[in-house]
């Protein structure tokens, strides 16, 4: 009774309860989550759980299970699927992963210091980052599963053996739900075990042996990886690595997203260069090594791009959840406390609005589904906007809905060896077959793919019976044999006559 008299209000369990159940309100109005990438996953989902009763899908895609380090969401939506649909599976498994990172910070946060960081406020949007929202949603549920696999981690810290046993399983667990998840797992496990070593007086030498060897269990889904593909393109791309940082919570408005940042990255070197301060010896050990994970690893490894970036938001949230305000500064700390919370109120109140806005450009967008006749071929074209240009209205993947409303061939999924187990059929239709040939890159943009024109006059007209443009401008045809059919502000749909 004396020791809950004396819980600051930030550590009180209604706090906690309030974050995690905060944590998912820019989720709940949305009917499809306006993540980037989303739409195109959900399309593979319905895919994968529609194809064997889908004469459709079965003429325009192929779809083999197999053991691949990318089915996180593909297995809970595939067992969901048969009861709610691909669409409400998607959103249900997407809603809880904001609420599954938060309740594992705390968690970490209180098995590590006895009680949540005043600082903890400030670590909770960035589950928000940038990571979640281009849509690695098979990362992001890794990931949070990892913090709690974390804290079981912690608990059996005496009973190595039985650690040992259990750990095996679950590594393979999380490598089959992301293997970026089971990478990033690996490392707070070694952080871990090496502060428990050095806590038990072993040296520095020493406990590094004896932290690697503790941590082989989970060594095993490395073989599988074994011969991977490392992927197409620089690996390490330096420019884009500094960009990551200004990005950290990059989501529709750059000056405001911009400053929250710095405010973050601020917050943090001031608690390194204060006095007043310190950080936790197993979260904030943990926040280096996914610090230094960043700082090594390519922009590509066996297929998935932006790796290293991906690694920049749990460092961060990692070593906010490490800060702890010495004893003699109670003032301090309520302030910080307080200044947490409202930074937390602040970005979740933008995320709900910029969503809003995301949802309302989506939702016009898929108008033009309901003109889609079902099963056909569509060449979608995308105008998608530069990387270096903030804003997008996330239309890149948006027709992976028509997939999954409308059983379409489109040429916006994802075929990568080791990363899906979706392949298009349609030979004929090469080049505009898969990602990213739906996308039309401005022609001063870094990156190019498909020019418009040239997509217009030699797409396969056999396997394309329609054409589906999004943000440009509707022209009554596009083509002498390309004719408008429908069209409003965001989305024209052209007929192959």
């Amino acid at each position: 009774m004396a020791q809950a008299a004396t819980l600051r209000w930030w550590e009180t369990r209604w706090f906690a309860l309030a974050a995690i159940l905060a944590s998912c309100v820019p989720l709940l109005a949305p009917g499809l989550p306006p993540l980037a990438d989303l739409p195109g996953h959900i399309g593979r989902y319905h895919i994968a759980a529609g194809i064997g009763d889908s004469a459709d899908l079965q003429r325009h895609w192929s779809f083999h299970w197999g053991l691949v380090g990318n089915l996180g969401v593909d297995l809970i939506v595939q067992f969901l699927a048969p009861v709610m649909g691909a669409e409400a599976a998607a959103k249900l498994v997407v809603l809880l992963i904001p609420p599954l990172w938060v309740s594992g910070l705390i968690l970490l946060a209180r098995r590590a210091g006895g009680s949540l960081s005043p600082a903890a406020g400030f670590a909770f949007p960035l589950i928000y980052g940038y990571a979640f929202q281009l849509g690695f949603v098979n990362f992001m549920l890794a990931g949070g599963l990892a913090l709690h696999a974390l804290l079981l981690w912690c608990m059996l810290a005496h009973r190595l053996v039985l650690r040992a046993v259990l750990f095996v399983p679950i590594a393979f667990l999380l490598w089959v739900a992301h293997s970026f998840g089971w990478g990033m797992f690996g490392l707070l496990a070694f952080g871990a075990e090496w502060v428990r070593q050095r806590e038990a007086g072993e040296g520095r030498g020493a406990a590094l042996v004896r932290a690697v060897v503790w941590c082989l269990p989970l060594a095993g889904p490395a073989a599988l990886m074994i011969g991977a593909p490392p992927g197409e393109g620089p690996l390490w791309d330096w420019k884009a690595k500094a960009s990551w940082f200004p990005s950290l919570l990059r989501e529709r408005w750059k000056w405001y997203d911009v400053g929250c940042a710095i405010l973050v990255f601020g917050l943090l070197w001031a608690a390194v260069r204060d006095r007043r301060f310190r950080f936790d010896p197993l979260t904030g050990t943990a926040a280096l090594l996914c610090l230094a994970a960043f700082a090594v690893l390519p922009r590509l490894i066996v297929g998935g791009a932006y790796v290293d970036m991906r690694m920049l938001a749990p460092a961060a949230a990692l070593a906010l959840i490490a800060v702890r305000v010495r004893p003699g500064h109670d003032r301090l700390e309520r302030w910080l406390a307080l200044a947490g919370a409202a930074f937390f109120a602040l970005r979740t109140a933008s995320s709900t609005i910029a969503f809003l806005l995301f949802a309302q450009t989506q939702q016009a967008a898929l108008e033009a589904v309901d003109h889609i006749p079902r099963g056909t071929g569509v060449l979608v074209l995308v105008n998608e906007p530069c990387s270096s240009q903030w804003h997008s209205d996330r239309l890149g993947h948006i027709a992976g809905i028509a997939v999954a409303r409308r059983d379409v061939f489109e040429n916006g999924q994802w075929a990568l060896d080791g990363q899906q187990l979706l392949r298009a059929r349609h030979p004929e239709a090469d080049p505009y077959r898969t990602d990213p040939s739906q996308l039309v890159y401005p022609a001063v943009c870094e990156y190019k793919t498909t020019q418009f024109d040239t997509a217009i006059r030699d797409f396969d007209r056999g396997t394309f019976r329609y054409v589906w443009t999004l943000d440009f401008p509707a022209r009554p045809a596009l083509a002498p044999d390309v004719k408008l059919v429908w069209a409003n502000k965001v989305s024209a749909l052209y007929a192959v006559k």
